[in-house]
């Protein structure tokens, strides 16, 4: 007993001992952490008053990541005197690797440091690539010289110069992917899951999520931007400062956040099933009444609340949960655990099988989101984009017609839409996460639907008239385009979240991310094809610098087309989907 209690005191001054459920998960029998009830919207003061746990300090990074991406290319132009060519290269890369790192960070949340810890270290790597961002700016030997006024011999930026840059960035990545997998994930820990209350607080909890990004957006979009065109140095510090705070204020409510343990290698338990499975491919299931004596089912370990229960689904692999002889020890646990899986194990690997035909689904989906800061802003280019007589909208300003779609729609859908839908589908949360998806592609179709229209109303109008239209009439596509984001990130993040197994929480919300990064390799891909395809034999080509001279209307046409075909794809998945089912632990015989 006084082992135990110095041992308590020892975790209690530790720096992991922030978080209290790190304490209590040390205990044996783990029931500590099953009593204790979840604090839910009880830890919003810790998170800027916007938010539970961690999603203030999601709020904080995307406010430096989205920050910097919102004026980084003038930065890398302007200050490091970048061609536009590489500055875009810089960009695209940092943004890809910073879309695809989330998985890595994931698998170390899950399987060894759990989130908080995850979330704790990857913030002080955000805060330290801003501090060496804003000292490329501030520090005069970090950066190239100012050109003189005739605006010749603009030296390039040195190794060094270039190094350092790159330093900053890699630390804002190493961030990025501990903060933006697990800050959800995190976040529904709060909440219990097994009674009515919980749910619709995990369901509304999405929405508003979705809502502060919006927020983070429109700040980015306008006073971010507008500090950083007065001084890189204060608009980058200012990123920093933020950061700071953040990590102070998830720090002071780490007594009331619930944190659930990882639990080992994740990738090992899914190898040893599908070995397993394939080991005993030449054995016969069992029938229905002989299944509770033939699979192996352990009591649950710890702090698990729920269990799930065996399905139908992908029966191959419930040969690795067969009992044959001589597998059991004498206290009825696997003799071998790489022979024997137990049916949560497989049931984990069936969970995230099932996750794959749907996430592949997004991709498509999501190429007008892709695009939103490239052909949008181009046809704005083009376009009247006067605002009284004096004030000229810029091109890029446009994009806030969606951010503002969203800020006025998403609440209100929360507030008065979600209540009156849930009284007819009988669901909390109004429609269900893969309707939520199917309601994102059916607008992404309608996105680009009228957005051809629109271009195609454009190029007339101003061929005809030999005058520019209005920019106004970018307001329908953009406003589709608003709703197409709202419904599809929501729809995809809560589907990877509930439908993850419990210790895969962290990676199946890295999903959201990896889709955002192959969405634009795949619109990259789809734009190449179609410029060498249509501008072959001497033509002009569709995606022409001229915009009259081309074709961007036919372009819109086709990936509406895609999302067409896409929704057929998604509709099959979606039919033969069966949601996870749980079952609490005290239902549990």
């Amino acid at each position: 007993m006084e082992v135990e209690m110095e041992r308590e005191t020892k975790n209690r001054n530790s720096f992991w001992s922030f978080c209290s459920a790190d304490r209590h998960s040390r205990e044996e029998d783990g029931s500590t952490l099953a009593r204790r009830e979840r604090p839910g919207w009880k830890a919003m003061p810790y998170i800027l008053g916007l938010y539970l746990d961690t999603c203030g300090n999601e709020f904080a990074e995307r406010i430096s990541s989205f920050g910097l991406q919102a004026n980084f290319i003038q930065y890398l132009v302007n200050v490091f005197k970048l061609s536009n060519v590489a500055a875009s290269n810089v960009i695209n890369i940092w943004m890809g690797v910073g879309n695809m790192v989330p998985i890595i960070g994931a698998y170390f949340a899950d399987a060894t440091l759990g989130k908080f810890r995850t979330i704790a270290l990857s913030s002080f790597g955000t805060l330290l690539g801003l501090v060496i961002i804003t000292l490329t700016a501030w520090v005069p030997h970090f950066h190239p010289p100012s050109c003189n006024s005739q605006h010749q011999d603009c030296a390039g930026p040195t190794s060094m110069q270039l190094a350092i840059l790159s330093f900053g960035l890699c630390w804002m990545v190493i961030g990025a992917g501990g903060i933006r997998p697990c800050s959800i994930p995190f976040s529904i820990d709060q909440f219990d899951n097994t009674n009515a209350e919980g749910r619709k607080g995990i369901s509304s909890f999405y929405n508003w999520y979705y809502t502060t990004q919006t927020i983070v957006q429109m700040i980015n979009a306008t006073l971010i931007v507008y500090i950083q065109g007065k001084s890189w140095v204060i608009g980058f510090g200012v990123l920093a400062v933020v950061m700071l705070l953040s990590i102070f204020l998830f720090f002071a409510g780490s007594k009331v956040y619930i944190c659930i343990p990882a639990e080992g290698s994740i990738l090992s338990g899914i190898s040893k099933v599908f070995g397993a499975a394939y080991k005993k491919r030449h054995l016969q299931l069992p029938s229905k009444e002989d299944e509770g004596r033939a699979y192996y089912d352990p009591p649950l370990e710890g702090n698990k609340q729920v269990k799930m229960p065996l399905t139908e689904q992908l029966k191959c692999l419930n040969k690795a949960a067969l009992i044959r002889d001589k597998e059991l020890s004498a206290d009825g646990l696997a003799v071998d655990t790489r022979r024997l899986c137990s049916i949560q194990q497989v049931e984990n690997v069936k969970c995230l099988i099932k996750l794959i035909p749907i996430w592949l689904s997004g991709i498509i989906c999501m190429i007008p989101i892709a695009q939103q800061s490239i052909y949008p802003v181009l046809q704005a280019a083009r376009m009247d984009r006067h605002f009284g007589k004096k004030f000229e909208i810029p091109a890029a300003s446009m994009s806030v017609v969606s951010l503002i779609t969203i800020g006025i729609f998403l609440p209100c859908y929360d507030r008065f839409m979600t209540p009156a839908l849930a009284k007819l589908t009988k669901y909390p949360g109004g429609f269900t996460c893969l309707q939520k998806i199917m309601l994102g592609n059916i607008f992404s179709i309608l996105t680009m639907v009228v957005a051809g229209l629109v271009e195609r109303r454009r190029r007339d109008f101003s061929l005809s008239h030999g005058a520019p239209m209005s920019v106004w009439w970018l307001s329908p596509q953009l406003a589709l385009l608003g709703l197409l984001e709202m419904f599809t990130f929501i729809g995809h993040t809560e589907f990877y979240n509930n439908e993850s197994p419990d210790n895969m929480k962290s990676i199946g919300n890295s999903l959201s991310f990896l889709i955002q990064a192959f969405s634009n390799y795949v619109s990259a891909l789809v734009v190449s094809i179609v410029n060498s395809i249509t501008r072959s034999d001497g033509r002009t080509d569709w995606l022409n610098n001229d915009l009259n001279a081309g074709r961007l209307d036919y372009y819109y046409f086709l990936v509406a087309g895609l999302a067409s075909l896409n929704m057929v794809y998604l509709l099959f998945c979606v039919k033969h989907y069966s949601y996870k089912v749980i079952v609490k632990a005290e239902e549990i015989p």
